[in-house]
């Protein structure tokens, strides 16, 4: 690297944050490793991590394989040092993680939904549950650093809810982050399902440091989060990424969003549902999710109906992972949330046939195409990441579209 060129660590706020970050993607590393990959100074490596140690939140692993000279020491975080408690709120349904500093659960658990209950008495419940869990784990409520709470958007960062699905509208303009904190004591933090379910694949490891990547997002809608080199990309008010809003027929039927032809319109699994309903199928007829969940079942036993209905999906969500590799020239797509925790399998294999046909830039490069590895919590797995990495390691500057040209800017409150 040559004198003057910045590092990783560039991107972060302080040469504590990025290194924090670097170990905790390397998993394990030497401080010379360290220098080489954020661009600091040996001496402060060395200092830096010594703080770290002493704070409890790195440790010394033992020594590397000897290469013809003293065998470097290698240092990993602790991961039982700090935890963040992730909520995802839903009418469907209230998910719950705690998530040790290295990104893995320690505890998930699942709750009935938001439904029509008063917002007030909805955070009572939310906090009487992450106390009761806290206590029973044996998580020490010192090593605590915030909670993390996300549902579906739009988002105000600083109070909740700006535009609420239509089953979800009570909680427009609930100033769901001060009444969350008032009932926790803890500090909160919010953010949109499908963002921070982006940011959890990154923090737990499922996105290699400098990718491009974009974690496709359905539970009862659809949206996106977007990680460009370890950064989320969050836009003007950090509701970004919402590719279900995208139309794809002008004339279309009406979107709950206020717009007409949405591919959440024809794909979501709300859609799905509807026609299930039209063509006489039986369903649970509980909630949107569990008759999706059914019909998914149905689709994988091979029946004819459930099979034709997903198959629609699949091909409107497999144009909405073209515009999202197109635009953002992705490395990597993650196709995560409950929805495709029940149906992934399904929709995998036409996305990623889109994708090999009508990739633009699939000259260059291909799209890889996973499922995340936790897809059914995701969203409250990267509530807690939210915490995280703001807590630990917080990046400098979001990343804001200027036209036509990726700039890195400064970003407003909550970019993490």
């Amino acid at each position: 690297m040559n004198a003057g060129t910045p590092g990783p660590g560039a991107a972060h706020t302080s040469s504590r944050s990025a290194i924090l970050d670097v170990i905790r993607a390397a998993g394990t590393i030497s401080r010379v490793e360290l220098t080489r990959a954020t661009g600091l100074t040996a001496a402060t490596v060395s200092t830096v991590v010594r703080r770290l140690i002493d704070e409890g939140l790195v440790v010394e692993a033992g020594r590397a394989e000897s290469t013809g000279g003293k065998p470097r020491m290698l240092l990993q975080l602790d991961p039982a040092a700090r935890h963040a408690v992730g909520v995802h709120l839903d009418h469907a349904g209230i998910t719950y993680v705690i998530a040790n500093l290295g990104g893995q659960v320690v505890a998930r658990w699942r709750r009935p939904g938001a439904g029509a209950d008063d917002p007030r008495d909805v955070v009572a419940r939310i906090a009487a549950e992450i106390s009761a869990t806290v206590a029973r784990v044996g998580v020490d409520p010192e090593h605590l650093l915030g909670v993390g709470v996300v549902s579906p958007g739009p988002l105000a960062t600083a109070t909740g809810m700006t535009l609420a699905p239509p089953v979800m509208q009570h909680w427009a303009e609930f100033p769901l982050a001060d009444a969350i904190e008032d009932a926790v004591g803890l500090p909160v933090l919010l953010d949109n399902d499908a963002t921070a379910s982006a940011l959890g694949e990154y923090w737990s490891g499922g996105v290699p440091t400098g990718a491009v990547c974009a974690a496709l997002y359905m539970g009862t809608g659809i949206g996106a989060g977007i990680i460009v080199d370890g950064t989320v990309y969050r836009g003007r008010s950090s509701n970004a990424g919402e590719i279900g809003h995208v139309c794809v027929d002008v004339d279309g039927p009406q979107c709950w969003c206020g717009s007409r032809g949405c591919i959440e319109v024809f794909a979501g699994p709300g859609a799905v549902v509807a026609r299930a309903a039209e063509a006489g199928i039986a369903l649970p007829g509980r909630s949107v999710s569990e008759d999706f969940a059914a019909l998914a079942r149905a689709a994988a036993r091979g029946e004819e109906a459930p099979v034709r209905l997903l198959g629609d999906s699949a091909r409107y969500l497999a144009a909405a992972a073209q515009v999202l590799a197109n635009v953002l020239d992705l490395d990597l797509l993650v196709l995560t949330g409950a929805s495709f925790a029940h149906a992934g399998s399904l929709y995998l294999p036409v996305v990623q046939e889109r994708l090999s046909g009508g990739f633009f830039a699939r000259g260059t490069h291909d799209v890889r195409v996973t499922i995340s590895s936790h897809a059914s919590e995701a969203a409250a797995v990267g509530g807690a990441a939210l915490v995280l990495q703001a807590e630990l390691a917080p990046r400098a500057a979001g990343l804001r579209m200027v036209v036509d040209t990726l700039t890195e800017v400064p970003a407003g409150p909550g970019v993490a």
